[in-house]
C-alpha cells in the first residue's frame, strides 16, 4: 500500500515497465464520497503508441482524511470488444442511485486515428460498462454508438470520448465530454497534407433519464476544439441566475478554448481562446473541476488579492484547471485557479505539481468548500524524468494549499 502525502509527494500508481515496454497512459479519476473511495483508471499499452493500447486498468484508493491508501492494479476485464483495443476511460456517477458508468472507446486493432481521418472511415465504437458497487464489479459492455451519437456518427471520420471524467448537474443531467472529426476535404496528396485533414469539434453526450439513454449535444461551432472537459458553474450572489456548463478544450493553437452552455450542453456559445491558458505545440489534454469555496477560502482569496479587480467576495463556483505549463513541450504539470469564471475572471498563474515531462491529467473534488471543509482535491497525471509516459502519479492537495501557492495573473 502506498500513501499519498498532501505535503509534497506525488505517489506513482502506474509505472512503465523496464522490460517489455508496457506503458500506462490516459488517466481518469473519480471520487465516490459515501464510501470515500477513489477510482484511478488508465490504459495499459504494450508500448507508448496509441495503436498499442490493450485494455483499461483500475486502482482503488480509500481516503482517510488527507491520505489515501491504494490497492493493487486490476484490469477492467469487461470493458472491451473482440478485435478492438480499449481507450479513453471516462467515468461518471449518478449520485441518487449510485450507478457508475464507465465510457470508453473501442477502436479496431492497428487502425490509427490518422488513418481514420485520412480515409474518412471510422474504426471506433462508443461503449460503456456500469457498476452498482463502487467499481468492484462491472457489467457486460454495451455498444451505445448508434444510440448516443445518432446519424452524425456516419458522417464523422472518427470520434472519441473524454478522456477524463464526466459530471452530473444539479438538475440530475449526466454529461460526458467528447469530440469528433468530420470527413476531410478532397485532397490529391498521398498521404493527405496536414491542411487537408479534418479538424475536431468538441461536444458532450448527455442523459436526462439518469443514464438510461444518451444523446449528443451540438458541436462547438468553431473548428479546432478537441479533447475537452466540462464543469457546472454558478455565479455569485442570491440573484445570480441559472447555472451554466463551462467547457475547456484543447485546440493545438497555443491557447485553450473556453465556451459556455445555458442548456446543459445541448448547445454551446462561440468559444473564446484564453489569454492565460497556454498550450505547447499541438496542444495537450487538460482537466477542469468546479467547487464552492468555504469562508476560509474566501478570506484567503481576499487577503491574497493585490488589486480591486482580483479582490472578489466569496461565493459562486470557482474553477481549478490542470495542464502542462511548458510553452515549447509538455512539461511542468501545474494547476490554476479562476475565482469568477462567469465574469471573465483571470486565471491565476500555475502552481506546479511536477517539474519535468508531463502530459494528460484528471482532477477530482474530494471535499467541497461550502461547509466546514476548506476544499480537498486529487490530481492524477502523466509524468516522468525523461518522458511524460514513464508513470501516472497521484497528488492530493487542499484549497488552502492551492490558495497559498497560486499567484495572480499578470494580465
Amino acid at each position: 500500500m502506498e500513501e499519498a502525502d498532501p505535503g509534497a509527494a506525488n505517489v506513482p500508481l502506474f509505472e512503465q515497465e523496464s522490460v517489455g515496454g508496457v506503458t500506462y497512459r490516459i488517466p481518469a479519476l473519480l471520487y465516490i464520497p459515501p464510501s470515500r473511495t477513489l477510482l484511478a483508471f488508465a490504459e495499459k499499452r504494450s508500448t507508448a503508441k496509441d495503436e498499442d493500447a490493450l485494455h483499461l486498468v483500475l486502482r482503488r484508493g480509500l481516503r482517510d482524511g488527507l491520505s489515501v491508501q491504494w490497492g493493487p492494479a486490476e484490469p477492467v476485464t469487461t470493458a472491451r470488444l473482440p478485435g478492438h483495443r480499449t481507450m479513453n476511460p471516462c467515468p461518471v456517477r449518478e449520485w441518487k442511485s449510485g450507478e457508475l458508468f464507465l465510457f470508453f472507446l473501442c477502436v479496431r486493432d492497428r487502425v490509427s486515428e490518422r488513418r481514420q481521418m485520412a480515409s474518412g472511415r471510422s474504426a471506433a465504437r462508443l461503449c460503456l460498462v456500469s457498476s452498482s458497487d463502487d467499481g468492484r464489479h462491472w457489467g457486460p459492455p454495451t455498444d451505445v454508438t448508434r444510440e448516443a451519437l445518432g446519424p452524425e456518427a456516419g458522417r464523422w471520420a472518427t470520434f472519441a470520448v473524454g478522456p477524463g471524467h464526466g459530471v452530473q448537474l444539479q438538475d440530475g443531467r449526466l454529461v460526458v465530454p467528447a469530440y469528433a472529426y468530420g470527413r476531410r476535404a478532397r485532397c490529391p496528396c498521398l498521404p493527405p497534407a496536414p491542411a487537408c485533414l479534418p479538424r475536431p469539434h468538441a461536444f458532450v453526450l448527455y442523459s436526462i433519464d439518469l443514464g438510461a439513454t444518451w444523446r449528443p449535444g451540438a458541436p462547438i461551432r468553431a473548428a479546432g476544439t478537441g479533447e475537452c472537459q466540462v464543469a457546472e458553474v454558478a455565479a455569485r450572489g442570491p440573484a445570480a441566475g441559472p447555472v451554466v456548463l463551462y467547457c475547456n478544450a484543447r485546440t493545438g493553437a497555443g491557447r485553450r478554448a473556453e465556451a459556455f452552455s445555458a442548456d446543459g450542453g445541448e448547445h454551446f456559445g462561440p468559444p473564446v481562446l484564453s489569454r492565460q491558458l497556454r498550450e505547447p505545440p499541438r496542444g495537450c489534454q487538460g482537466s477542469v473541476v468546479g467547487f464552492h469555496p468555504g469562508p476560509a477560502d474566501g478570506e484567503a482569496a481576499a487577503a491574497a488579492a493585490t488589486t480591486a479587480t482580483t479582490a472578489r467576495p466569496p461565493g459562486g463556483t470557482w474553477l481549478v484547471y490542470s495542464h502542462p505549463t511548458g510553452r515549447k513541450r509538455r512539461a511542468d504539470l501545474g494547476v490554476c485557479l479562476n475565482r469568477a469564471p462567469l465574469e471573465a475572471g483571470p486565471w491565476s498563474r500555475p502552481w506546479v505539481l511536477h517539474r519535468g515531462p508531463s502530459g494528460y491529467s484528471d482532477l477530482a473534488v474530494l471535499e467541497d468548500g461550502a461547509g466546514e471543509e476548506e476544499g480537498v482535491f486529487g490530481c492524477l497525471f502523466e509524468c516522468g524524468l525523461r518522458r511524460e509516459c514513464e508513470q501516472i502519479a497521484f497528488r492530493l492537495f487542499t484549497g488552502r494549499q492551492l490558495l497559498a501557492r497560486v499567484r495572480p495573473a499578470d494580465d
